[in-house]
């Protein structure tokens, strides 16, 4: 059952960095840059969108070694900001759409989740728990925790790139260290740090979906 339950896990996230990818793309589309979709990229397939790190093996190892919070990444979809009808505000159009893709999805699977037991489906039973609540669960959970790490303000990571266009050109130095280094500031942060993120999706999960994990 672990075996399955990993699959399934790594399923969701797929789809979800996916479609967190997709919705970067179409961002950028909308602000004049057609990187992505001349390259193919504002496409569902995911074969078009994985990593074979931060798809498939960051997620199985952090379910086969319980971690209390799961992440990974696609392939980043390309875009060149340079294109960007407003280069500033455009780049952080682009670099939120993909959270908050996330937190809509975790928003529409929470509405689900409290309207289920109009539809028929027996309320929550921790005791006994039913198909339509796991898998729900699972998504809303994958999808919270993506939203999540991606606000880091770390590059290459969407809440540098939010942050990084707010602040004044005086941080310009600051920033250049972040990014030449984003790679080991990214792995540090979550062989160290990430169970810090915890309480964070705890309360959202708890907001969204009604119940406490």
């Amino acid at each position: 059952m672990q075996g399955i339950d990993t699959i399934f896990y790594i399923a969701i996230l797929i789809m979800s960095v996916v479609i967190h990818e997709v919705c970067h793309g179409f961002m950028a589309d909308y602000w004049g840059d057609k990187t992505a979709r001349l390259a193919g990229r504002l496409t569902l397939n995911p074969l078009k969108h994985l990593d074979m790190f931060g798809s498939i093996l960051l997620p199985a190892l952090l379910i086969l070694t319980q971690a209390p919070f799961l992440v990974g990444w696609a392939k980043p979809v390309p875009y060149n900001p340079y294109n960007l009808r407003n280069f500033k505000w455009g780049t952080i159009a682009v670099a939120s759409a993909g959270v908050l893709a996330n937190i809509f999805i975790a928003v529409l699977f929470g509405v689900l989740v409290h309207l289920a037991p109009a539809f028929g489906i027996p309320p929550f039973d921790p005791l006994s728990v039913h198909p339509f609540y796991k898998i729900t669960f699972q998504i809303i959970l994958v999808n919270l925790s993506l939203a999540i790490f991606n606000l880091i303000p770390l590059a290459p990571l969407d809440g540098s790139k939010i942050l990084f266009n707010l602040l004044p050109r005086s941080f310009s130095p600051l920033i250049a260290l972040l990014e030449q280094y984003s790679f080991i500031f990214i792995i540090i942060f979550i062989v160290f740090f990430s169970n810090y993120l915890y309480p964070i999706l705890a309360f959202l999960f708890n907001l969204i979906a009604g119940f406490s994990i």
